[in-house]
């Protein structure tokens, strides 16, 4: 089971926060570490001292750590055009030696759309948007050197575009797509990605999601266009502590009214968290992504890495 770090910044994170949670979570010995691509706060909190670009600060932290994987869950397709998005992944892969992940999304939070000025179309152009944006990422990492790409769609055109520059993995960094959506989710992650995230579920809600994504790699026919099994992973909300009184106060911030849909969070001990994600690999996970809540609670990152990973048989 590999295990990376997800953070939310948009909370009210600085750069300076960001890189000192990223040096912790490399010095832990964590998979990864994965922020959220939001300009916005969703709770009452204002999210000082304001947003951080999630590309700028992820191009930041690949000069400043040497192993970890670093990338989003998940970009917004309605913030960026694909084809200036696939040229700044594709930087940030050359910038980290290839360590790079592109999780991305349709987009959902209108909110912080309306406040900076960011068209937000209906749901259904909104996946309309991304699909076309993973053929567009995908083509144009898949190019090969000395070529161009060109595409038509209903939302984007591109023309002899030059395909660089050209990231370090090949044929690109992994794409991440996940969700709950029963349908159109399942099928944009058995054709584009290299792993579905289901984030904050239960495990049983989980199961059923990965059970709709290999149905639908089954539909594609994944397997016989060469492209490698999915990697499932889940998200897991965390706030565990030596006692219980301290487990209940990191998870304190849970309480607070917010935007997001009801998750599924391990409040409680080490071994209750150990023995959640023994679940999920039991389902098929082959790898976690824990949602910490506070930056500056720097002692619930290490209290994870020194009782919870040497618990994982060497899997991490």
């Amino acid at each position: 089971m590999r295990v990376a770090v997800f953070t939310e910044p948009h909370r009210g994170a600085s750069y300076d926060d960001q890189l000192r949670f990223a040096r912790l979570v490399e010095a832990g010995g964590f998979d990864g570490f994965f922020r959220a691509d939001h300009y916005q706060s969703m709770g009452a909190d204002p999210g000082l001292p304001g947003p951080t670009d999630a590309w700028l600060t992820l191009a930041a932290l690949a000069r400043e750590t040497s192993r970890i994987r670093l990338g989003t869950l998940v970009t917004s397709a309605t913030f960026r055009l694909p084809g200036p998005l696939a040229v700044m992944v594709a930087q940030v892969d050359q910038m980290s030696g290839g360590r790079v992940e592109l999780g991305i999304g349709a987009g959902w939070y209108e909110r912080e759309h309306t406040s900076y000025g960011i068209p937000f179309p209906a749901v259904g152009e909104r996946f309309d948007r991304l699909a076309e944006q993973l053929e567009v990422i995908s083509g144009l990492w898949r190019t090969q050197a000395g070529g161009t790409y060109s595409f038509t769609g209903d939302h984007y055109r591109l023309v002899d575009a030059p395909a660089l520059p050209r990231p370090v993995q090949v044929p690109g960094p992994p794409i991440i797509v996940g969700g709950r959506g029963p349908k159109r989710t399942p099928e944009l992650a058995a054709r584009y990605a290299d792993e579905f995230n289901m984030p904050f579920k239960s495990v049983e809600e989980t199961a059923g999601a990965y059970e709709r994504v290999r149905e639908a790699c089954d539909r594609t026919g994944r397997a016989d266009r060469g492209r490698a099994p999915l990697v499932l992973s889940a998200g897991i909300v965390v706030a565990i502590g030596r006692t219980d009184a301290e487990a209940r106060r990191r998870a304190a911030p849970l309480h607070v009214k917010s935007a997001l849909p009801p998750e599924d969070p391990v409040v409680g001990s080490p071994t209750q968290l150990v023995d959640r994600l023994g679940e999920f690999a039991a389902i098929g996970a082959t790898r976690v992504h824990l949602r910490l809540i506070d930056f500056a609670d720097l002692d619930h990152l290490e209290l994870i890495a020194a009782e919870v990973l040497p618990q994982l048989d060497g899997t991490r």
